[in-house]
């Protein structure tokens, strides 16, 4: 990967809203080749979306979101490819990892309420065939995602007193 490229990934990566002319000022180069190079790289499927992260906390939206590790074996010949492509089907899935320790996948998923993830775990996820065990974690706060913090410092509210 040229180092034009990789300039590009590292700042949309942080800020997917820059103005490519902008940018281009910033890379020492000009808007065209910005573009181009873009327009390449989504083709390329390397960049593989835009995306907006939002504090639904903030924003009053009441959201439910949760941690799912899925321990599983695997039929022969079909691997976890096919179990992950199962799981990752389902619509209030956001998120899976295969990972390495005592689960096969982390599962990130979003609902309304405490009791449609419960739901979805049992009716939907634990029932796959190859699927032996799982673990929910809930997540009750978000400090930090995707590189940005979400949770400010609040301001100490009190009246310095000295003496």
């Amino acid at each position: 990967m040229n180092d034009t490229r990789r300039q590009i990934l590292n700042y949309i990566e942080r800020n997917c809203k820059v103005d490519l002319k902008e940018l281009a000022i910033l890379l020492g180069t000009d808007e065209v080749t910005v573009v181009n190079e873009i327009d390449a790289m989504e083709q390329e499927k390397i960049i593989c979306g835009y995306h907006t992260m939002i504090d639904w906390e903030k924003a009053g939206v009441d959201q439910v979101n949760a941690l799912i590790e899925v321990r599983v074996t695997p039929q022969r010949g079909r691997g976890f490819e096919h179990i992950a492509q199962r799981i990752y089907n389902y619509p209030e899935v956001t998120s899976v990892y295969l990972i390495s320790g005592a689960y096969d996948f982390l599962v990130s998923i979003e609902g309304k309420s405490l009791m449609e993830i419960s739901r979805f775990v049992s009716d939907k996820l634990a029932p796959i065939d190859d699927v032996v065990g799982t673990a929910t974690h809930f997540i009750l706060r978000t400090y930090k995602e995707h590189g940005t913090v979400l949770a400010q410092k609040e301001k100490e509210e009190r009246m310095l007193v000295t003496p």
